[in-house]
């Protein structure tokens, strides 16, 4: 048995005769026993066989049928390169709520939308994105985005029962349409080219589907009334076939051209006939419904992820066969994670935190809404791969192999959740020739290599993160969090509320403070409003130089570092009052998010030196521990400490020591 039966990348379902493996038996994404996915319909002779030797063939005579090669996708390197690969992402925006949109457009501004209907316009410059315009655009939560097979129109619709039409060239709006009606989606449904701008809104309480005059004065065109029975909630447009596939909540996907009499098209070569003979009732039969349709580049297949049976399924557009199915199941996932064949080995700890976070996923929000509908996947300019966000982080997988070649941000916090992808090279100033473009110079070939960025949204984030092909720590303008809006009230209250230095001597008390420690400094803000006596001991301690040569005793990696006692064994310290102190708890403050400086207990009113920074965001600790600062910079001395290499006692083999603490 050769290494690649044991690659944990590996997708699909295992033959062992040549024959199709079981239709019924969903595929287990990265099994460690599996090759190739499940095959249906057209592609259902194109399953792999194992490598190495196989039993005799059932007649005895050795004559059993030719081995078939293992599929190869051709220049897989290339299309590889022109695809984002660090680990973490590199840059991260915000908006004042939490993200639920991001589209990049066919003219390389992206787009991005959050839940109190404020609308982001961003350019792709040579390294990174610029902000160009911030809109206002709906006084509720936006519900539907689409951009135009051109790039150049961009739609949004919200719940206050408007949409609005922006010229994304002139980043400008240009059209605002009172529906008269809650919308649920929107989609731009005119070819490249035409000289009217045709958006279809679907309506949240039926299955009706009206289109609209991008310029026009908001009547509808049409009325598409018989096509749906339940509200549709996603639609996609074919610009090669000019046919839209629409799904609505009832798990029914229904092909139509958007004009008259609205049926499939016909007289295209291929294209099935019948309903009847397509897997497009896969999801009605799963009792699940799809949460996006992303047709790839030449609209040959597309591409879904549904709920609540999370399934990840390629179908072809012509026939309509489900030629792909993954399983990215919560039980399948959880087997994986028991056996340890799955891609990425997760700590047992931080597995309970995301498969707890996962399960949030399905549940209604105050608005009765799945957060998990806005998960997508989507395709790269090959049409090869498709990449999609999992527990596990955001996967990259090949579906000619049915392997997962790439993992970004597994190491992250962040549930990631709505993906789009840029490709493309920015048009740059300066003409090049052909002799000069085939020349080997290194400056041009500089000149001429792509920058690659998938940006993505996180469950409960207000920012969007994008990965490239640069590691954070090639970043030298400073930390990779962008802070581009202004601090929320509840910020500013907690960082005005320090009460003001008197004049008598120094406060026991302070703002602020510097941990200087032999991997780097990092700068905290206290909050001595909310925690007075934790910021009081700690400002004591660090005055008379209690913490001067102090270890790191305690390091656990994806959850936080801790010091503070001079034993270095976690049993020592004592509070600059000689004794124990009591907690102090604020709604103000919480664990919500890494970087979090509290006091370590040994149980309720136990409080003494030690105090721990978290890497993670731990919610578990409210109540328990008292929070009294936060590392606002040194991040990265925060994560150098965290990934040093520990014993079973999770103490550092290399001490890590503070020389020294500054307070200001």
């Amino acid at each position: 048995m050769s290494e690649s039966d044991h690659d944990t990348s590996v997708l699909g379902k295992r033959s062992r005769n040549g024959h199709e493996a079981p239709e019924a038996e969903p595929v287990k994404a990265e099994d460690m026993e599996v090759t190739s996915g499940q095959v249906h319909g057209e592609d259902g002779d194109d399953d792999d066989d194992d490598v190495g030797p196989m039993p005799m063939p059932a007649d005895g005579n050795g004559n059993g049928a030719v081995k078939k090669k293992r599929k190869v996708l051709p220049h897989e390197k290339l299309y590889l390169d022109h695809l984002p690969n660090a680990d973490r992402y590199h840059k991260s925006f915000m908006h004042r709520d939490v993200i639920n949109f991001c589209v990049m457009t066919k003219t390389e501004f992206l787009l991005t939308t959050s839940v109190d209907g404020h609308l982001k316009l961003w350019k792709k410059q040579e390294h990174g994105i610029e902000f160009v315009k911030h809109y206002r655009a709906h006084l509720a939560p936006i519900v539907g985005v689409s951009a135009s097979a051109d790039g150049q129109l961009f739609a949004s619709v919200a719940e206050d029962g408007s949409a609005k039409v922006f010229d994304v060239i002139n980043f400008d709006m240009i059209n605002m349409i009172k529906l008269g009606y809650t919308p649920h989606a929107c989609c731009w449904v005119h070819r490249r080219g035409d000289a009217q701008g045709l958006l279809a809104v679907s309506e949240q309480s039926n299955g009706t589907i009206r289109l609209y005059d991008a310029r026009g004065n908001g009547q509808p065109l049409e009325t598409i009334e018989k096509l749906h029975r339940f509200p549709v909630h996603i639609m996609a447009f074919s610009d090669r076939y000019n046919c839209v596939v629409s799904a609505d909540e009832g798990g029914f996907v229904e092909y139509w051209q958007p004009r008259e009499p609205f049926e499939p098209p016909k007289n295209i070569p291929g294209m099935w006939a019948f309903k009847s003979t397509t897997d497009l009732y896969e999801f009605k039969k799963s009792k699940s419904t799809p949460t996006c349709i992303t047709l790839s580049p030449d609209s040959s297949s597309f591409v879904t992820f549904s709920l609540p049976d999370r399934q990840i399924r390629v179908f072809s557009f012509l026939s309509g066969k489900m030629t792909r199915k993954y399983d990215e199941s919560l039980a399948a996932i959880q087997e994986m994670q028991q056996a340890g064949t799955a891609v990425y080995k997760v700590e047992d700890m931080e597995f309970g935190r995301r498969l707890a976070a996962e399960r949030e996923l399905e549940l209604p929000g105050p608005d009765g809404s799945v957060p998990g509908r806005w998960t997508n996947a989507i395709w790269d300019e090959s049409g090869a791969f498709v990449i999609y966000p999992t527990l596990l982080g955001i996967k990259v997988v090949n579906i000619i192999t049915n392997r997962v070649v790439r993992l970004l941000g597994k190491d992250e916090t962040v549930r990631w959740m709505n993906l789009t992808l840029y490709q493309g090279a920015p048009a740059r100033r300066g003409r090049t020739t052909a002799a000069s473009a085939a020349s080997a110079n290194p400056l041009l070939a500089e000149k001429s290599v792509r920058d690659p960025t998938l940006v993505c949204t996180g469950y409960k984030r207000q920012r969007f993160y994008l990965f490239t092909r640069a590691e954070p720590e090639d970043d030298k303008s400073g930390d990779r969090d962008v802070f581009n809006e202004r601090p929320t009230r509840e910020e500013q209250t907690i960082a005005s509320s320090a009460p003001t230095l008197g004049s008598g001597g120094p406060s026991p008390v302070a703002n602020a403070a510097t941990i200087h420690t032999t991997f780097g400094d990092m700068h905290l803000r206290l909050f001595p409003q909310q925690a007075p006596k934790a910021v009081e001991n700690f400002v004591g301690h660090a005055r008379s130089g209690y913490f001067e040569g102090v270890i790191f005793h305690r390091v656990i990696p994806k959850f936080m570092i801790q010091t503070g006692d001079p034993l270095g064994d976690g049993t020592g310290g004592t509070s600059i009052w000689g004794r124990e102190f009591e907690d102090e708890f604020s709604d103000d403050l919480k664990h919500d998010r890494p970087y979090t400086v509290s006091m370590a207990n040994a149980g309720p009113g136990t409080n003494g030196s030690q105090f721990f920074i978290t890497t993670t965001a731990t919610p578990w600790l409210d109540k328990k521990h008292t929070v009294f600062g936060r590392v606002l910079s040194g991040l990265e001395v925060v994560h150098a400490i965290e990934n040093v290499k520990t014993n079973k006692m999770d103490k550092p083999y290399d001490d890590i020591k503070i020389t020294n603490v500054d307070v200001e």
